[in-house]
């Protein structure tokens, strides 16, 4: 995380070193273009590209840490292991913590039915427990909208 924010805190510096440079460059020429406003126009423009770029990444960066934290705590809920709040427990009441290994059983169960429906195959259900035998059950028996498929 540290090296992201030098790198946007580099290319920052450099886009408004390059910005301060190209005014300077265009009132020393009195508003005139000249090779020396084109030369400084164009290091703005490629500093400025640059520091997008930076952006981009810090912000690749953060949305890959949203969801890695947002898995961590998905996992913690689902296995019972997340930290309880003041007065209220750690999982729902009348519902057991089920185990990692289940959770991500469950959770490749899904994948492979979004990709078969993204494929368009009818055969989704099957093909994704065929795929997956180690998947012992594909839905939950505990939730009535499971039961019947």
């Amino acid at each position: 995380m540290e090296s992201t924010v030098e790198a946007l805190s580099a290319a920052y510096d450099e886009f408004v070193a390059a910005a301060a440079a190209a005014l300077e460059a265009k009132e020393q020429s009195g508003g005139q273009k000249t090779p020396v406003t084109d030369a400084a126009l164009e290091a703005f423009k490629q500093r400025w590209e640059l520091f997008r770029v930076a952006c981009d990444q810090a912000e690749e960066f953060v949305e890959s840490m949203k969801q890695r934290i947002g898995s961590e705590c998905l996992v913690d809920e689902a296995t019972g292991a997340a930290p309880s709040k003041a007065g209220r427990p750690a999982t729902a009441p009348g519902i057991p913590p089920i185990s990692a290994v289940r959770l991500e059983q469950m959770s490749k169960a899904v994948r492979w039915l979004v990709i078969e429906l993204q494929n368009g195959s009818g055969a989704g259900a099957a093909a994704a427990a065929a795929a997956h035998p180690h998947a012992s059950a594909p839905f939950d028996a505990r939730f009535s909208e499971d039961a019947g498929q």
